[in-house]
């Protein structure tokens, strides 16, 4: 595979950046403060490419691909890994609703985001589990030509920053009993719950969404009724890994920048302390995590774009890169030394949103899982 940015991508990987400089930083200490995300910043994403990126042009995107989302993600989260948290779970929604929605939804539901007029929202987590689809207590009971949602979800992002959700629910038993629909914020029973205090990752909204005999249409069906455990799974493992990969790619990047400056320019014994072997190794460490995490996570990006499968690398590159950024992350911090658990310093909050990567978009588990698996799968007796 050939991982060398095109032209095009190179472009937009300096775009991004400069609009991440540029207009991030003056919104953090806010973000940090209230774990509100900055929706102002929507509509500049959206006349930049960042909010359609993978959503087609017919639809109002700009259909650059998987590679190119991963780009647009590691260089936001390279600034504040928030901002990234909050748009992959956007682009799940677009992916969501491009892969199994009808025209009329596509039409409907696709334009509005790809501009930034409204954040994208897949809710699949219950209180009773995120992990355990099938043990899901929300349901949509069918009724002649209707159907009555009832339940709660939890850990949404972007619950209280969209007109819409991507819901998850059981309206039968097993496997093929569980349904996707649209559900939209202002229907009769639906409602915003608690928004929830992470440890990290502040700037992007996390909380629950609760609905009472909220009634639905076929209309609002995603696909087919039955349907919901492929949407939920290709959803999570093709669009919401790759992004969980490419936000924590995008820590590692800041790892390696704060060790790295702060190690030149701190002075011990009458030298910088980059020249102590110690030091050094935690800076050989943090590069040797971000450069692993990189390949893996641009190869499969490289194989979604290519319409290969990928549910084993996808799994791989999500587990690895949320674990090296949270190990780097705390190498920088003892880099800096007491330095290093101050406000002040950035290193402090890497480490915290890196903690909250790792069970978003499907814990480190389900991913050995997965792993095994593909690795069983080669050596089984045919």
């Amino acid at each position: 595979m050939d991982f060398e940015l095109s032209e095009k991508e190179m472009l937009l990987q300096k775009s991004v950046r400069e609009f991440a400089e540029n207009e991030i930083p003056p919104k953090m200490e806010d973000m940090e403060e209230t774990g509100e995300f900055p929706v102002d910043l929507l509509g500049p994403m959206g006349r930049l490419g960042i909010t359609g990126v993978i959503t087609p042009p017919e639809y109002g995107g700009v259909g650059l691909g998987y590679m190119a989302r991963t780009i647009v993600l590691e260089e936001l989260g390279r600034v504040c890994a928030a901002m990234p948290m909050a748009l992959q779970v956007h682009h799940m929604a677009c992916a969501g609703i491009n892969d199994f929605g009808t025209e009329e939804q596509k039409k409907k539901y696709l334009p509005p985001m790809a501009r930034g007029e409204t954040m994208g929202v897949v809710a699949v987590t219950d209180p009773s589990g995120g992990s355990d689809l099938i043990g899901m207590q929300t349901r949509a009971e069918p009724q002649k030509d209707k159907y009555l949602l009832t339940g709660r979800k939890c850990f949404i992002t972007n619950f209280d920053t969209s007109d819409f959700w991507v819901i998850i629910a059981k309206t039968s038993e097993g496997s093929k009993g569980l349904s996707a629909f649209i559900v939209e914020k202002d229907a009769p029973g639906a409602k915003v719950g608690r928004k929830e205090q992470k440890t990290g990752l502040r700037g992007s909204n996390t909380g629950e969404l609760v609905f009472d005999g909220v009634e639905l249409t076929k209309d609002n069906l995603l696909g087919q009724e039955g349907g919901g455990l492929a949407v939920a799974i290709k959803t999570i493992s093709e669009t919401g890994r790759l992004g969980m990969a490419a936000t924590a790619l995008g820590i590692l990047n800041a790892c390696i920048e704060e060790a790295c400056k702060f190690a030149i320019e701190r002075e011990l014994y009458g030298k910088s302390i980059s020249a102590l072997q110690a030091i050094q190794w935690h800076i050989a460490d943090i590069y040797a995590d971000l450069e692993i995490a990189r390949l893996l996570t641009y190869r499969a990006s490289c194989m979604k774009d290519q319409n290969m499968r990928f549910d084993p690398e996808s799994a791989l590159a999500k587990s690895f890169a949320c674990e090296a950024a949270a190990r780097s992350a705390k190498k920088a911090i003892e880099i800096h030394g007491s330095y290093g658990i101050m406000r002040e310093y950035a290193v402090q909050r890497l480490l915290r949103d890196a903690l909250v990567t790792i069970p978003a978009g499907g814990t480190g588990e389900i991913a050995k899982i997965v792993l095994s698996r593909a690795a069983l799968s080669k050596f089984k007796k045919r």
